[in-house]
């Protein structure tokens, strides 16, 4: 029994990397996507005018008379469903797998079920994407949706590895202020990135530091934070007019100033646990990294390689900081280096 137990679980810890990866597959071709306009591609859903396959002409203007097919945007469009559902698939292939185990104390049954509700509600978005046009609230819960996804697989895995190969711990530890600052950092600053995308204004500042040449340039605030507009017929390129998008860019720049004040912090509290400042080390390394993309981006004018590769990193920096939270949750509270002095303990740590 025991060994049926530990081969199930080590299939579930390679169904959930594999997840893992894949998700974040999934989400760099939702964000191709909507990069080359193909978000309308299909104009409804889930098929593409009518059928699970890009159709011709003739049967698409049958179907959508008043929206012409464009084969491409029609293909790339679907070919992102395609691999979303293959996703939902495998997810659904680690609730059935973990089914047997979910009485077992030390399975995440609960974290299983969390995950397979995410993915259906992230379905659901996908067709409201299509059926609202783009409305950008959608699409910005969309994209923070895939994120979710993605970190609750990847929490998963972890914990899989951890019941396949239990290492003695003390009780995990719960999130701090620390912690939890920086964390409500990140997610903020990744819905203000879903924000300027979904809104079209990655290029609305020319120039950086400065924003069209000024320190504090027109701003329509209210405009570019208003969440309670009407759904329009189309958003396809944005609705909102220059000031407003210049809103929305200024103040994704300070949510990362802000973001990576926080994650600096967070590292020089850590600095000295062994167990921690590897990976917070490496979240702030791709902090910089993200950032430099993010100027690169405004420069370079939002060419599509480099957009892609700012939402790769957004998708790295999500998955270190959990990987840190992880290593400073699951691991004992005396894991300083040999010469630093334990504040938990008031003994030095061998």
């Amino acid at each position: 029994m025991h060994d049926s137990f530990q081969r199930r679980l080590r299939w579930l810890v390679r169904l959930t990397l594999v997840g893992t990866l894949f998700t974040a597959v999934v989400m760099l071709v939702g964000a191709w996507t909507r990069l080359v306009d193909a978000g309308l591609g299909c104009p409804d859903w889930p098929g593409c005018y009518g059928k699970l396959l890009v159709p011709d002409n003739d049967l698409a203007t049958l179907h959508h008379p008043d929206v012409p097919l464009e084969p491409f945007k029609a293909w790339v469009e679907m070919v992102h469903r395609y691999i979303a559902t293959l996703l939902g698939l495998v997810i659904v292939s680690v609730v059935a797998l973990g089914w047997p185990l979910r009485h077992r104390r030390d399975y995440p049954w609960h974290l299983s079920l969390m995950l397979l509700v995410v993915i259906l509600l992230q379905g659901a978005f996908g067709a409201f994407t299509v059926t609202l046009k783009l409305w950008p609230q959608v699409v910005t819960l969309h994209l923070l949706g895939g994120l979710s996804v993605l970190l609750l697989l990847f929490w998963l895995h972890l914990r899989l590895r951890l019941a396949v190969a239990p290492k003695p711990t003390s009780e995990p530890r719960r999130v701090n202020a620390w912690w939890g600052i920086a964390a409500c950092l990140l997610v903020v600053q990744l819905a203000l990135g879903g924000w300027v995308s979904s809104n079209y204004a990655g290029i609305a500042c020319q120039g950086f530091p400065t924003c069209n040449g000024q320190w504090m340039p027109a701003m329509d605030i209210s405009e570019g934070f208003h969440l309670t507009q009407t759904v329009g017929p189309n958003y396809l390129h944005g609705h909102l007019h220059a000031d407003a998008r210049t809103a929305i860019q200024v103040v994704h720049r300070l949510g990362a100033l802000l973001l990576g004040v926080g994650l600096i912090v967070l590292w020089w509290r850590y600095r000295q646990w062994q167990n921690v400042v590897r990976p917070l080390a490496i979240v702030v390394g791709l902090y910089v990294l993200q950032a430099a993309l993010g100027v690169a981006n405004v420069v370079l004018w939002l060419p599509l390689w480099l957009a892609l590769l700012h939402t790769a990193g957004a998708i790295a920096l999500a998955v270190g900081l959990v990987w840190a939270w992880w290593r400073w949750r699951y691991h004992e509270a005396g894991v300083y280096s040999t010469t630093t002095h334990s504040p938990y303990n008031n003994v030095i740590v061998q």
